[in-house]
């Protein structure tokens, strides 16, 4: 079964990376009809959760939003191969940091930062752009992937820039060896929270919900005491992104615990809402609690 999946990513990221982006995203506009129409791809989850979101859509409303939610969700996946062809000036021309000038002054001092962002637009072309864009030590953690030729693939692709992948199980080790220098730790933290790690999670109002957010925003930040900064990508228009940085928390040791996790959910809560299509309605988010 590996063989046959290695086979199929290579294949895929060969007739991808040979598409010219208007062809790409007409593709995209057939593959997310297929997702959303055809495969019906977790759309009982996407609806469930607009609906628990977001009472006051009306019907209309909500379709809408669905909708442009699996065009979305097939921009990424695709856009997500896209990368492995992109060069230097394609990267820096679609996914554009604003406000670098922001954490800059972190890191001429030494002070490490840890960067949260969700689930939102395109966030798979960060671990190349910020390494671009911003000249220091970049750490991005990812979900290893259960195929060991695929996950050498992704990581070498999302590396060839200067960032450092790293693998969920080893943000510790890589916390502990970094953070002395001045570095930029990339963390996306909104996906659900599995059973077995309810007991660490954060709970915070979430949609007005209570939900579990993971831990590792709080715990590092608070541990090494380093600011924590708010990532904001937002799609200008389709294979186009802006990034705007802004300030969670400056001095975290001196907040009260789980203060840091409430202002992410806050934030991005507040971003989720502005342009509710962009987010990745498809994890099953509140499941665990």
């Amino acid at each position: 079964m590996n063989i046959v999946t290695s086979i199929a990513f290579i294949l895929g990221i060969v007739i991808v990376g040979i598409l010219p982006f208007p062809v790409l995203y007409w593709f995209s506009n057939f593959l997310g009809f297929i997702l959303h129409r055809i495969a019906r791809y977790r759309r009982g989850v996407v609806e469930s959760n607009l609906a628990m979101c977001f009472p006051e859509f009306d019907g209309n409303h909500r379709k809408r939003v669905v909708k442009y939610f699996y065009r979305n969700l097939s921009d990424n996946i695709l856009e997500g191969v896209k990368v492995f062809t992109m060069g230097q000036r394609q990267v820096l021309k679609r996914h554009k940091l604003l406000n670098p000038e922001l954490v800059l002054p972190y890191l001429n001092d030494g002070i490490s930062v840890i960067g949260v962002t969700g689930h939102y637009a395109n966030w798979e072309w960060g671990s190349l752009s910020a390494s671009l864009q911003i000249q220091t030590n970049v750490i991005a953690f990812y979900k290893k992937i259960n195929n060991p030729f695929v996950d050498r693939l992704v990581r070498k692709s999302r590396a060839k820039y200067g960032t450092t992948l790293v693998t969920l199980h080893n943000t510790s080790e890589a916390f502990e060896a970094n953070v002395s220098k001045p570095s930029i730790f990339l963390m996306a933290a909104d996906q659900r929270t599995i059973r077995k790690s309810l007991h660490k999670a954060y709970r915070v109002n979430f949609f007005n919900r209570e939900t579990p957010f993971l831990h590792g925003p709080e715990k590092y930040s608070r541990l090494y005491n380093i600011p924590v900064i708010y990532i904001d990508i937002q799609r200008v228009k389709r294979g186009f992104y802006e990034i705007t940085l802004s300030v969670l928390a400056d001095d975290p040791k001196t907040l009260p615990d789980g203060e840091i996790t409430k202002r992410y959910a806050q934030k991005l809560e507040e971003i989720i809402r502005a342009k509710p299509q962009d987010w990745l309605w498809s994890h099953k988010r509140w499941k665990a609690i």
